[in-house]
């Protein structure tokens, strides 16, 4: 309940953050054009019609009083940013700008004493149209992460507990693991947790981002949030609060958000260099100006320009902002990118390396053959006695299969690591795994060859149970493809990605499980601890990723150029991941590819329009042919722009 109580804190700060900045520009652009339009009207009378309602002295003077605010109050922030730049040499975006306004404002009162033309008007409508630009920004950048916003309010409120035989009503906050919710038709469901009674179809599309149903049952897992359909279930809750897999997702995507592509660095790189070169450019201007013409007020006027066109916001917003608005559309179809860099990475990548079980199979494999020199259910009973011992989801296959009351009891139990499980029952030594273990045990198999190879032949993995260094039988066990496996295999294979497969079962198996869903090769017999180093290998040929979900899996996520975790695999998975699909879905590789590729290409967009604008703007700020006013507002629509092209993301196909 603490938990969760911070977690709707820290999201709760994070709203309130976003939104208070968005209504601090807000409140400026109001202020500045409170000021700004009586400015801006005396300007257009006087110099587009030449109208003079007051004296030349007067009119400077109301564009001095009208102008402070606007540009000490209103614009204060971005004055004294600006200006800590040129102190610290640490230039930044606001450097020119506030050099640029706060020197045409110092020509107005120069203009009092004859000294120089009036730029003050000037001053005010630049940083009039650069906090309009900012508003505009703030409010892009809030709409980009609305989808987390939706995230937050997917949640339920409340939540029907059973207390005893009574059934209460409880704020979500109050939930405790372990209570007993019940969901009726319609409703959410409160938080994650197992279904111990029922039966009902639920919509799980909030999580995958596809509108199909999932039939849940006893024992079945449901997610929290997710929408319970046509019955009654009653769900044990094993999570609560920040530790629920809607907090996780909102989590990632917040992290996602506020990380650097590689690129950025790059861009922020050249904005450093930039400032300065601007700022040396702008005295040269002033100074050629003054020895061509010899006229300081032009020279001042086209100085200010080439500092007002220069400012290099887009540039600063150019990777943020399609960043953030690539994040936000992969949380709301299941795709959530935790580290920006694999956005960049993923366009590199080469090779595609998956894991089997749960990845390419539905990680619930079941017995599907029996061979046996006892009694099958002697055989049945010391394997799974063994094997309940052992989480690996074969050994789970052989319990289930075995349905037993009563387990005999076990000693020296001992789990061999990608090959099997031993151990004493009463004083018969148990040794249940792969061929590998066999011949590692010395122990023969001859006689049983020629039916386990028929089994791998059908892609099945086959489980040799031996007592006292003797072969008694053979459990088979098969793992289901998942049904979009092959499809999103196929896709990949269309865009030129090799394909691998990485599994500890054996090669025959693994080779007939590789045909059915089109993988190019296959890497058999790997202990879980090989992963990384076989992926380390494949590294030398090209950029590899690693799509995986189990605790096994978590090493060669982190060794891969980029780590796909499944979301439907173990916390420490997803925790390796660079890219989690939060539904178990092949699909959810492809979808993640071309958002990537999707996002990087608006990021390369983005900095091409801000460097092509400025590389064309600055040389007629030059020349002389901007005013500041229309230096401005070029700079304005540049970021406009910017921001414009990130979102058009939002209609890209997935």
């Amino acid at each position: 309940m603490e938990h969760n109580h911070i977690r709707q804190q820290t999201n709760s700060e994070n709203e309130i953050t976003e939104d208070s900045e968005i209504r601090d520009w807000f409140r400026k652009l109001i202020g500045v054009w409170v000021f700004a339009i009586p400015i801006f009207i005396l300007m257009i009378l006087q110099r587009l019609f030449g109208i003079n309602i007051f004296s030349e002295q007067v009119s400077v003077l109301l564009f001095l009083i009208f102008g402070f605010p606007v540009i000490f109050i209103f614009g204060f922030s971005t004055i004294r940013g600006g200006l800590r730049g040129l102190i610290t040499f640490y230039f930044n975006m606001d450097s020119l700008i506030a050099l640029g306004t706060i020197i045409a404002y110092i020509t107005g009162i120069l203009n009092l004493f004859d000294i120089l033309l009036d730029y003050s008007g000037v001053a005010s409508a630049i940083m009039a149209i650069f906090i309009t630009g900012k508003y505009i920004e703030a409010k892009a950048r809030g709409k980009a992460t609305q989808e987390i916003r939706k995230l937050l309010e997917l949640g339920a409120k409340k939540a029907r507990v059973l207390k005893g035989k009574k059934e209460i009503e409880i704020p979500i906050s109050e939930v405790s693991i372990g209570d007993i919710m019940i969901i009726k038709p319609g409703e959410k469901i409160p938080t994650d947790g197992i279904v111990v009674k029922g039966e009902s179809a639920v919509d799980e599309s909030m999580i995958s981002g596809e509108s199909k149903t999932d039939e849940k049952r006893a024992k079945s897992n449901v997610i929290g949030a997710t929408i319970n359909q046509d019955g009654i279930l009653y769900v044990r809750a094993t999570k609560i609060g920040k530790d629920t897999f809607l907090s996780h997702i909102i989590q990632l995507v917040e992290e996602a958000q506020g990380t650097k592509v590689p690129i950025q660095k790059m861009a922020d790189k050249v904005t450093s260099i930039f400032v300065p070169i601007i700022l040396v450019l702008s005295i040269l201007t002033f100074f050629g100006w003054m020895l061509i013409t010899k006229d300081i007020s032009a020279a001042v006027g086209t100085g200010i320009a080439v500092l007002v066109i220069a400012c290099p916001c887009s540039l600063g917003l150019a990777v943020p902002i399609a960043l953030t608005v690539g994040s936000g559309i992969g949380a709301k179809r299941g795709i959530l990118i935790r580290k920006g860099e694999a956005i960049q990475t993923m366009k590199e990548v080469r090779i595609i390396v998956f894991d089997k079980t749960g990845t390419i199979t539905k990680g619930k494999p079941e017995v599907t053959d029996i061979y046996s020199d006892v009694k099958e259910s002697y055989l049945l009973d010391i394997a799974a006695s063994l094997e309940k011992l052992s989480e690996h989801p074969l050994a789970r296959a052989i319990v289930d299969k075995a349905k037993l009351k009563k387990y005999r009891k076990v000693s020296e139990f001992k789990i061999l690591r990608g090959k099997g499980v031993e151990g004493l029952i009463g004083k018969n030594k148990i040794v249940i795994g792969n061929r590998t273990l066999m011949d590692e045990k010395n122990i023969p198999t001859k006689g049983f060859e020629p039916r386990i190879d028929g089994l791998e032949g059908e892609g099945k993995t086959v489980m040799i149970v031996t007592e006292n260094a003797e072969v008694i039988g053979l459990i088979a066990v098969a793992d289901d493809i998942k049904e979009d496996s092959v499809i999103a295999i196929n896709a990949l294979s269309r865009q030129g990605y090799k394909t691998l497969m990485i599994t500890g079962d054996n090669e025959k198996t693994a080779k007939t499980i590789a045909k059915r869903v089109g993988i190019d090769a296959v890497i058999a017999n790997v202990l879980p601890e090989d992963k990384a180093k076989k992926v380390e290998e494949l590294q030398k040929r090209a950029m590899v990723a690693f799509v995986g979900d189990g605790i096994n899996d978590a090493p060669a996520l982190k060794q891969s150029n980029v780590g796909i975790a499944m979301g439907s695999g173990t916390d420490i998975a997803i925790e390796a991941g660079d890219i989690v699909l939060a539904k178990g879905s092949l699909i959810g590789v492809v979808q993640a590819i071309n958002l990537s590729k999707g996002t990087l290409r608006k990021i390369k967009q983005n900095l091409f329009w801000a460097f092509a604008y400025n590389v064309v703007a600055i040389p007629l700020a030059v020349a002389g042919l901007l005013h500041p006013i229309i230096a401005e507002i070029a700079m304005a629509l540049s970021s406009i722009s910017v921001v414009t092209n990130a979102n058009l993301l939002r209609r890209k196909r997935i």
